[in-house]
């Protein structure tokens, strides 16, 4: 184990060294394009021997990882905001090929108006389109989640896409301590890739993609489901084996201070350290809360959340993008539809916050404490959305 300096974007970029791809296809885009730059690096210094790809757009980075993965490649990539969204339809058919590519999304507010900064709307945008998302808290995250994902993309139960998220220039451009593995150590634990089918093996042909009509398109959309419900056991078990050799665990989602709180905020995220250190505040006080950091969003852990979620007197639930037209965010909408049914009859309220970069602060995280407080005593929650720190 080694301790360096590195930024988000430097953390996953030694990720992506040591795991060594097969291929890699990218096209830059703020604040993602410094970790593209750095593993290209790499690849001109000979120390990996991945195939790079330049291309002239997201669309067409996607497109040929779809097809480098289809001929049985190892395949990696990065985009951020509006070059995910210039992905939008392979996407689809990156998962729908049950192509194991693993992504990193260096979360960025998509325009309009034209922002750089983060929040999540670029990755919630692409919740349905049959991606397993891990979000990041801090650059040590980006880089674990990032050789963790390549396992479970490419376990055979699973065969699907990997999206691994970070909070533009908040993880990106931050300098942390970060342990990484010796590379012997990354390269044991990621293992060699042997696909099952390969377009390039002339002696057992196989069709990837074809018009696929009423007669078989909705079995095969019924075993895509299967590999989502299949990445839950192996996300864990992944989670485990890195777990005993980092000794840093890793599930669906964590716990702090959960074990006698009343109230609790659901977030995940940068945000989630600033929340951490709110709750620790607040314990000071002799408040009972607790704080649920959410690691795993597709698929979304709903049977396990909701059984830490009980004992509560209530809590809300911390969105970093909006779903216009819709009752909350991406988030709480997930987290509320859990808990329906399950006798949880507790005030639930969600916050909008950080839209465009805005900043969040202990005193803003402080104030959602105080009003689910509020709410605990009053046993109800408020109708509307809450928006955090913006201005009326």
């Amino acid at each position: 184990m080694k301790i360096v300096g590195l930024t988000g974007n430097d953390a996953v970029a030694e990720a992506m060294r040591q795991v060594d791809p097969d291929v890699v296809a990218a096209y830059p885009i703020t604040p993602q394009t410094e970790l593209m730059e750095r593993f290209a690096e790499f690849v001109s210094d000979g120390i990996v021997k991945t195939e790079l790809v330049l291309v002239e757009s997201e669309h067409s980075a996607m497109s040929a990882c779809v097809g480098a993965s289809g001929a049985g490649s190892r395949v990696m990539t990065a985009t951020s905001a509006n070059g995910l969204a210039l992905m939008w339809e392979m996407l689809y058919i990156a998962a729908s090929c049950r192509c194991p590519i693993v992504m990193t999304v260096v979360n960025r507010a998509l325009s309009g108006p034209i922002n750089i900064h983060c929040d999540h709307s670029d990755s919630m945008g692409a919740r349905d389109a049959g991606w397993i998302h891990l979000f990041s808290e801090n650059s040590q995250e980006a880089y674990d989640n990032t050789l963790q994902a390549v396992r479970i993309a490419e376990h055979p139960d699973v065969s699907l896409p990997v999206m691994v998220t970070l909070d533009g220039f908040i993880i990106s451009h931050t300098l942390e301590r970060v342990e990484i593995l010796e590379d012997e150590q990354a390269k044991k634990f990621v293992g060699d890739f042997s696909p099952k089918y390969s377009l390039l093996d002339v002696q057992n042909p196989v069709t990837m993609g074809p018009l696929d009509f009423h007669d078989f398109y909705f079995e095969h959309k019924r075993l895509q489901v299967q590999g989502m419900e299949n990445a839950r056991h192996v996300v864990r078990e992944i989670g485990k084996e890195y777990g005993a050799l980092s000794g840093r665990d890793f599930d669906y989602f964590e716990s702090y201070r959960m074990e006698d709180a009343e109230l609790a905020v659901v977030a995940l995220g940068s945000a989630v350290g600033t929340a951490r250190g709110v709750v620790d505040e607040l314990r000071d006080e002799g408040k009972r809360v607790g704080l649920l950091k959410l690691r795993v969003f597709r698929p979304f852990p709903r049977r396990e959340i909701v059984e830490l979620l009980r004992g509560l007197k209530a809590f809300a639930v911390m969105d970093r993008s909006n779903s216009f037209g819709s009752y909350g965010g991406p988030v709480f909408s997930e987290v509320r539809s859990a808990c329906y049914g399950q006798g949880l009859e507790l005030p639930i309220v969600n916050y909008v916050y950080g839209l465009g970069g805005r900043d969040t602060t202990f005193e803003d995280i402080r104030r959602v404490y105080q009003e689910i407080e509020q709410m605990a005593s009053s046993g109800k929650a408020p109708d509307d959305i809450r928006f955090l720190n913006v201005r009326e």
